[in-house]
């Protein structure tokens, strides 16, 4: 059986930003991942290497919107920045919450954007046709 382990030496490698984050809470994101994409033999990516990198887009994307970016352990705000002000600083963010798994969901972060476009050949119908029998 072909499935994607994860490895967070090579993850931390990979995305360096999360080098200060636990082993375990991105296992636990890694884990989680497998909800968006197949992590089995039976997965659309059957190229176990780029299944791996999907994998750990989705990883780096749950782990930045849980806040495993920030140095308060909150999330970060999401969205575009409707307004700012400098005197007592103040930012407001324009965002409509979106639905997991769909498109605006996966913009939030750098990571699940480029998981979206990486994606976009599994999101289309694939039709199979049924042999002819002569």
């Amino acid at each position: 059986m072909s499935v994607a382990t994860f490895d967070a030496a090579a993850f931390k490698a990979r995305y360096p930003e999360f080098s200060a984050t636990s082993n375990a809470s991105l296992t636990y994101c890694f884990d989680d991942a497998g909800l968006y994409l197949n992590n089995t033999d039976a997965s659309p990516v059957q190229d176990l290497t780029r299944r791996t990198r999907l994998l750990w887009m989705m990883t780096a994307h749950i782990a930045t919107l849980g806040g495993m970016l920030s140095a308060d352990g909150k999330p970060l705000p999401v969205g575009r920045v409707a307004s700012a002000s400098e005197g007592s600083v103040s930012a407001s963010f324009d965002f409509t919450p979106a639905m997991p798994g769909s498109g605006p969901w996966y913009a939030q972060t750098q990571y699940g954007a480029m998981f979206w476009a990486a994606t976009v050949n599994l999101r289309g119908m694939r039709y199979v046709a049924c042999p002819t029998r002569f």
